[in-house]
Protein backbone atom coordinates (compact mmCIF):
# COMPACT_ATOMS: atom_id res chain seq x y z
CA UNK A 1 0.00 0.00 0.00
CA UNK A 2 1.11 3.44 -0.86
CA UNK A 3 2.20 5.79 2.20
CA UNK A 4 0.22 8.88 1.89
CA UNK A 5 3.03 10.69 0.78
CA UNK A 6 4.11 8.62 -2.44
CA UNK A 7 0.23 8.84 -2.81
CA UNK A 8 0.59 12.76 -2.86
CA UNK A 9 3.39 12.63 -6.08
CA UNK A 10 0.86 9.95 -7.67
CA UNK A 11 -1.83 12.55 -7.35
CA UNK A 12 0.04 15.23 -9.60
CA UNK A 13 1.02 13.05 -12.10
CA UNK A 14 -2.61 12.26 -12.48
CA UNK A 15 -3.94 15.35 -12.14
CA UNK A 16 -1.70 16.39 -14.89
CA UNK A 17 -3.47 15.04 -17.60
CA UNK A 18 -6.65 16.25 -16.82
CA UNK A 19 -5.94 19.68 -18.53
CA UNK A 20 -8.46 19.47 -21.81
CA UNK A 21 -8.46 19.95 -25.43
CA UNK A 22 -17.76 32.34 -21.09
CA UNK A 23 -33.11 57.77 -15.43
CA UNK A 24 -33.14 60.82 -13.42
CA UNK A 25 -35.78 62.53 -14.88
CA UNK A 26 -38.62 60.06 -14.51
CA UNK A 27 -41.13 60.27 -11.83
CA UNK A 28 -39.42 59.40 -7.93
CA UNK A 29 -42.47 56.43 -7.46
CA UNK A 30 -41.84 55.15 -11.05
CA UNK A 31 -38.02 55.33 -10.82
CA UNK A 32 -38.01 53.54 -7.47
CA UNK A 33 -40.58 50.73 -8.95
CA UNK A 34 -38.53 50.21 -11.92
CA UNK A 35 -35.48 49.96 -9.75
CA UNK A 36 -37.04 47.46 -7.70
CA UNK A 37 -38.29 45.26 -10.46
CA UNK A 38 -34.90 45.14 -12.46
CA UNK A 39 -32.67 44.74 -8.88
CA UNK A 40 -35.28 41.65 -7.58
CA UNK A 41 -36.48 40.05 -10.58
CA UNK A 42 -33.14 39.89 -11.72
CA UNK A 43 -31.50 38.41 -8.32
CA UNK A 44 -33.23 34.82 -8.52
CA UNK A 45 -31.29 34.02 -4.69
CA UNK A 46 -31.24 37.48 -3.20
CA UNK A 47 -30.72 37.25 -0.05
CA UNK A 48 -31.45 40.74 0.74
CA UNK A 49 -34.58 41.23 -0.56
CA UNK A 50 -35.41 39.10 3.06
CA UNK A 51 -36.56 42.56 4.64
CA UNK A 52 -39.86 43.69 6.16
CA UNK A 53 -41.18 46.29 3.66
CA UNK A 54 -41.48 47.33 0.38
CA UNK A 55 -39.15 50.31 0.94
CA UNK A 56 -35.90 48.19 2.57
CA UNK A 57 -36.47 45.87 -0.13
CA UNK A 58 -35.73 47.98 -3.09
CA UNK A 59 -32.82 49.56 -1.19
CA UNK A 60 -31.16 46.19 -0.04
CA UNK A 61 -31.26 45.17 -3.76
CA UNK A 62 -29.91 48.40 -5.30
CA UNK A 63 -27.12 48.48 -2.87
CA UNK A 64 -26.34 44.63 -3.67
CA UNK A 65 -26.77 45.27 -7.15
CA UNK A 66 -23.97 48.23 -6.40
CA UNK A 67 -21.54 46.36 -4.72
CA UNK A 68 -18.69 44.41 -6.44
CA UNK A 69 -18.64 41.05 -5.16
CA UNK A 70 -14.70 40.22 -4.37
CA UNK A 71 -12.27 37.39 -5.61
CA UNK A 72 -10.50 35.08 -4.08
CA UNK A 73 -7.23 32.73 -4.33
CA UNK A 74 -7.41 29.61 -2.64
CA UNK A 75 -4.85 26.68 -1.85
CA UNK A 76 -7.15 23.60 -2.65
CA UNK A 77 -4.39 20.95 -1.73
CA UNK A 78 -3.90 17.76 -3.03
CA UNK A 79 -6.67 15.51 -4.42
CA UNK A 80 -9.01 14.97 -1.73
CA UNK A 81 -6.52 15.88 1.14
CA UNK A 82 -8.43 18.59 2.18
CA UNK A 83 -12.08 16.45 2.72
CA UNK A 84 -10.11 13.20 4.31
CA UNK A 85 -9.03 15.95 7.35
CA UNK A 86 -5.35 15.51 5.82
CA UNK A 87 -5.02 19.28 5.15
CA UNK A 88 -6.65 21.09 8.08
CA UNK A 89 -4.71 24.37 7.59
CA UNK A 90 -6.15 24.68 4.24
CA UNK A 91 -9.61 23.79 5.11
CA UNK A 92 -9.29 26.32 7.83
CA UNK A 93 -8.18 28.81 5.01
CA UNK A 94 -10.93 28.29 3.32
CA UNK A 95 -13.66 28.58 5.32
CA UNK A 96 -12.11 31.65 6.81
CA UNK A 97 -13.11 33.07 3.69
CA UNK A 98 -16.72 32.64 3.66
CA UNK A 99 -16.96 33.06 7.37
CA UNK A 100 -15.83 36.29 8.07
CA UNK A 101 -14.41 38.04 4.26
CA UNK A 102 -17.52 37.81 2.36
CA UNK A 103 -20.38 40.63 2.19
CA UNK A 104 -23.06 37.56 1.99
CA UNK A 105 -24.13 34.82 0.10
CA UNK A 106 -22.62 35.17 -3.54
CA UNK A 107 -25.45 34.79 -6.69
CA UNK A 108 -23.29 32.59 -8.29
CA UNK A 109 -19.52 31.15 -8.47
CA UNK A 110 -17.10 31.65 -11.50
CA UNK A 111 -14.46 29.32 -10.46
CA UNK A 112 -10.99 29.39 -12.03
CA UNK A 113 -9.11 25.87 -11.78
CA UNK A 114 -5.51 24.75 -12.05
CA UNK A 115 -6.92 21.36 -13.22
CA UNK A 116 -8.59 22.92 -16.77
CA UNK A 117 -6.58 24.33 -19.57
CA UNK A 118 -8.01 24.70 -23.45
CA UNK A 119 -7.29 26.41 -26.46
CA UNK A 120 -9.72 28.21 -27.19
CA UNK A 121 -10.94 28.48 -23.73
CA UNK A 122 -14.14 26.70 -22.43
CA UNK A 123 -16.23 27.49 -20.00
CA UNK A 124 -19.00 24.50 -18.45
CA UNK A 125 -22.29 25.29 -19.55
CA UNK A 126 -24.14 21.79 -18.51
CA UNK A 127 -27.35 22.99 -16.28
CA UNK A 128 -25.99 19.96 -14.14
CA UNK A 129 -21.94 19.31 -14.17
CA UNK A 130 -21.37 15.70 -13.56
CA UNK A 131 -18.19 14.66 -11.20
CA UNK A 132 -14.35 14.74 -12.25
CA UNK A 133 -12.20 12.62 -9.97
CA UNK A 134 -8.90 13.43 -11.49
CA UNK A 135 -6.99 11.36 -9.02
CA UNK A 136 -6.16 8.05 -8.12
CA UNK A 137 -4.95 6.01 -5.41
CA UNK A 138 -7.45 7.25 -2.55
CA UNK A 139 -10.30 5.43 -0.46
CA UNK A 140 -12.89 4.25 -2.29
CA UNK A 141 -15.13 7.07 -0.58
CA UNK A 142 -13.47 9.78 -2.57
CA UNK A 143 -14.81 8.69 -5.97
CA UNK A 144 -18.49 8.87 -4.27
CA UNK A 145 -18.21 12.31 -3.51
CA UNK A 146 -21.42 14.76 -4.60
CA UNK A 147 -21.37 18.26 -5.56
CA UNK A 148 -24.76 18.65 -7.04
CA UNK A 149 -24.48 22.26 -7.10
CA UNK A 150 -26.12 23.33 -10.27
CA UNK A 151 -24.58 25.38 -13.48
CA UNK A 152 -25.96 27.89 -15.02
CA UNK A 153 -25.95 27.84 -19.09
CA UNK A 154 -27.13 31.44 -19.25
CA UNK A 155 -23.99 33.14 -17.09
CA UNK A 156 -21.85 30.51 -18.91
CA UNK A 157 -22.98 32.35 -22.62
CA UNK A 158 -22.28 36.03 -20.83
CA UNK A 159 -19.46 35.08 -19.90
CA UNK A 160 -18.27 33.97 -23.39
CA UNK A 161 -19.89 37.05 -24.73
CA UNK A 162 -17.84 39.38 -22.57
CA UNK A 163 -14.52 36.89 -23.14
CA UNK A 164 -14.97 38.21 -26.84
CA UNK A 165 -16.13 41.65 -26.72
CA UNK A 166 -14.00 42.80 -23.89
CA UNK A 167 -10.79 40.97 -24.65
CA UNK A 168 -10.72 39.69 -28.14
CA UNK A 169 -10.68 36.16 -26.88
CA UNK A 170 -12.63 33.41 -28.56
CA UNK A 171 -13.82 30.62 -26.63
CA UNK A 172 -16.66 27.86 -27.05
CA UNK A 173 -19.01 26.68 -24.04
CA UNK A 174 -18.41 22.85 -22.83
CA UNK A 175 -21.69 21.24 -22.08
CA UNK A 176 -19.89 17.63 -20.75
CA UNK A 177 -17.03 18.84 -18.47
CA UNK A 178 -17.28 18.40 -15.03
CA UNK A 179 -16.18 19.69 -11.34
CA UNK A 180 -12.62 18.64 -11.40
CA UNK A 181 -11.12 18.39 -7.69
CA UNK A 182 -9.85 22.24 -8.05
CA UNK A 183 -13.64 23.02 -8.23
CA UNK A 184 -14.86 20.37 -5.93
CA UNK A 185 -12.82 20.37 -2.86
CA UNK A 186 -13.07 23.88 -2.08
CA UNK A 187 -16.36 24.51 -2.91
CA UNK A 188 -17.58 21.12 -0.82
CA UNK A 189 -15.28 23.20 2.02
CA UNK A 190 -16.45 26.66 1.59
CA UNK A 191 -20.16 25.91 0.16
CA UNK A 192 -21.49 22.64 1.32
CA UNK A 193 -25.16 22.93 0.77
CA UNK A 194 -24.23 23.06 -3.10
CA UNK A 195 -27.39 25.95 -3.87
CA UNK A 196 -24.95 27.98 -5.45
CA UNK A 197 -24.81 28.24 -9.63
CA UNK A 198 -21.35 27.37 -10.46
CA UNK A 199 -19.73 28.20 -13.98
CA UNK A 200 -16.04 27.31 -14.40
CA UNK A 201 -13.60 28.99 -16.93
CA UNK A 202 -10.58 27.21 -18.24
CA UNK A 203 -6.83 28.77 -18.43
CA UNK A 204 -5.81 29.37 -21.93
CA UNK A 205 -3.66 26.08 -22.51
CA UNK A 206 -0.33 28.82 -23.16
CA UNK A 207 -0.48 29.26 -19.63
CA UNK A 208 0.45 32.83 -20.80
CA UNK A 209 0.27 34.86 -18.16
CA UNK A 210 -0.75 37.92 -19.72
CA UNK A 211 -3.74 35.98 -21.60
CA UNK A 212 -4.92 34.77 -19.10
CA UNK A 213 -4.81 37.94 -16.99
CA UNK A 214 -6.83 39.47 -19.68
CA UNK A 215 -9.39 36.33 -19.10
CA UNK A 216 -9.60 37.77 -15.81
CA UNK A 217 -10.13 41.42 -16.41
CA UNK A 218 -13.18 40.08 -19.04
CA UNK A 219 -14.87 38.39 -16.06
CA UNK A 220 -14.77 41.99 -13.69
CA UNK A 221 -18.30 42.80 -14.53
CA UNK A 222 -19.86 39.86 -13.19
CA UNK A 223 -18.57 41.15 -9.72
CA UNK A 224 -21.72 43.80 -9.63
CA UNK A 225 -23.96 41.28 -9.96
CA UNK A 226 -22.91 39.53 -6.36
CA UNK A 227 -20.53 36.76 -8.43
CA UNK A 228 -17.81 35.53 -6.68
CA UNK A 229 -14.85 35.02 -8.93
CA UNK A 230 -12.42 31.88 -6.99
CA UNK A 231 -8.98 30.95 -8.54
CA UNK A 232 -7.94 27.84 -7.51
CA UNK A 233 -4.30 26.47 -7.51
CA UNK A 234 -1.76 26.18 -5.06
CA UNK A 235 1.42 29.29 -4.21
CA UNK A 236 4.03 26.40 -4.51
CA UNK A 237 3.41 23.63 -6.63
CA UNK A 238 6.46 21.30 -7.33
CA UNK A 239 5.86 17.55 -6.59
CA UNK A 240 9.05 16.29 -6.73
CA UNK A 241 10.40 18.96 -3.99
CA UNK A 242 7.08 18.25 -2.00
CA UNK A 243 8.11 14.30 -1.69
CA UNK A 244 11.55 15.37 -1.20
CA UNK A 245 12.09 18.91 0.34
CA UNK A 246 14.88 20.48 1.20
CA UNK A 247 16.28 23.50 2.50
CA UNK A 248 16.61 25.28 -0.93
CA UNK A 249 13.11 24.16 -1.73
CA UNK A 250 11.73 25.26 1.31
CA UNK A 251 13.78 28.87 0.91
CA UNK A 252 12.42 29.17 -2.01
CA UNK A 253 8.98 28.75 -1.62
CA UNK A 254 9.45 31.87 1.70
CA UNK A 255 10.99 34.01 -0.72
CA UNK A 256 8.63 33.41 -3.57
CA UNK A 257 5.76 34.29 -1.50
CA UNK A 258 6.98 36.70 0.25
CA UNK A 259 7.55 38.55 -2.94
CA UNK A 260 3.94 37.77 -3.91
CA UNK A 261 2.68 39.11 -0.65
CA UNK A 262 5.41 42.44 -1.24
CA UNK A 263 4.16 42.45 -4.34
CA UNK A 264 0.18 42.43 -3.30
CA UNK A 265 -0.09 44.53 -0.30
CA UNK A 266 3.14 46.70 -0.65
CA UNK A 267 1.04 49.30 -1.70
CA UNK A 268 -2.61 50.31 -0.02
CA UNK A 269 -3.91 49.08 -3.27
CA UNK A 270 -3.39 46.64 -5.92
CA UNK A 271 -1.88 49.07 -8.45
CA UNK A 272 -1.44 48.69 -12.37
CA UNK A 273 2.10 48.46 -11.97
CA UNK A 274 1.56 45.44 -9.55
CA UNK A 275 -0.69 43.29 -12.11
CA UNK A 276 2.14 43.99 -14.39
CA UNK A 277 4.96 42.87 -12.16
CA UNK A 278 2.81 39.30 -11.68
CA UNK A 279 2.93 39.19 -15.58
CA UNK A 280 6.66 38.79 -15.11
CA UNK A 281 6.98 36.47 -12.43
CA UNK A 282 9.01 34.19 -13.38
CA UNK A 283 11.71 37.11 -14.07
CA UNK A 284 11.28 38.91 -10.74
CA UNK A 285 10.17 36.70 -8.20
CA UNK A 286 13.21 34.83 -6.23
CA UNK A 287 13.17 31.26 -6.55
CA UNK A 288 9.90 31.39 -8.92
CA UNK A 289 10.83 28.35 -11.51
CA UNK A 290 11.96 26.27 -8.57
CA UNK A 291 8.30 26.52 -6.92
CA UNK A 292 6.58 26.11 -9.99
CA UNK A 293 8.15 24.37 -12.68
CA UNK A 294 5.12 24.69 -14.66
CA UNK A 295 2.68 27.60 -13.16
CA UNK A 296 -0.62 25.95 -13.68
CA UNK A 297 -1.17 25.74 -10.27
CA UNK A 298 0.06 30.02 -9.96
CA UNK A 299 -2.18 30.89 -12.70
CA UNK A 300 -5.68 30.67 -11.19
CA UNK A 301 -4.23 33.71 -8.76
CA UNK A 302 -2.99 35.86 -11.67
CA UNK A 303 -6.35 35.76 -13.29
CA UNK A 304 -8.14 36.19 -9.62
CA UNK A 305 -6.07 39.13 -9.31
CA UNK A 306 -6.80 40.71 -12.92
CA UNK A 307 -10.71 39.86 -11.91
CA UNK A 308 -10.63 42.18 -8.79
CA UNK A 309 -8.57 45.00 -11.10
CA UNK A 310 -5.87 47.93 -10.34
CA UNK A 311 -6.86 49.68 -7.26
CA UNK A 312 -8.62 46.94 -5.49
CA UNK A 313 -7.55 46.10 -1.79
CA UNK A 314 -5.58 42.92 -1.71
CA UNK A 315 -5.56 40.94 2.18
CA UNK A 316 -4.09 37.75 3.13
CA UNK A 317 -6.27 35.45 4.12
CA UNK A 318 -3.56 32.44 4.46
CA UNK A 319 0.29 32.86 5.04
CA UNK A 320 2.18 29.77 6.26
CA UNK A 321 5.96 31.68 5.33
CA UNK A 322 7.91 31.40 8.11
CA UNK A 323 11.44 33.49 9.77
CA UNK A 324 14.53 31.73 10.23
CA UNK A 325 13.85 32.27 14.08
CA UNK A 326 10.68 30.53 13.98
CA UNK A 327 12.94 27.79 12.76
CA UNK A 328 11.50 27.43 9.27
CA UNK A 329 9.41 24.61 7.56
CA UNK A 330 8.87 20.72 8.14
CA UNK A 331 11.06 19.20 5.66
CA UNK A 332 9.51 15.54 6.75
CA UNK A 333 8.01 16.23 3.34
CA UNK A 334 4.28 15.99 1.80
CA UNK A 335 2.01 19.46 0.59
CA UNK A 336 2.83 20.91 4.16
CA UNK A 337 6.35 21.50 3.47
CA UNK A 338 6.53 24.38 1.40
CA UNK A 339 5.29 27.76 1.74
CA UNK A 340 1.59 28.67 0.69
CA UNK A 341 -0.52 32.63 0.56
CA UNK A 342 -3.96 32.77 -0.04
CA UNK A 343 -5.74 36.19 -0.52
CA UNK A 344 -9.16 37.94 -1.00
CA UNK A 345 -9.16 41.06 -3.24
CA UNK A 346 -12.02 43.72 -2.55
Amino acid sequence: MLGWNATWLIISISIASTSATSASSAPQSTLAESQQTNSCDSRDSCDSCNTTTSADRTESCINAEAMKYPTVFVNHGGGPMPLLGRQPNLVSHMKELVHSRLPSKPKAIILLSAHWEADPVEITSSPKPPMLFDYYGFPPETYEYNYAAPGSPDLAQRIKTALQDTAGIPSKLNPSRGYDHGVFVPLMTMFPDADIPVVCVSMHSSLDAGINMSIGRALQQFREEGTLIVGSGQTFHNMRAMFNPSQESAQASNDFNGWLKETLLGESKVSQSALDKLAEWDKLGPGARLCHPREEHLIPLFMAAAAAGADSVAELVMDTTTTAKEGGHNLAGGPDSHALTGYVFN
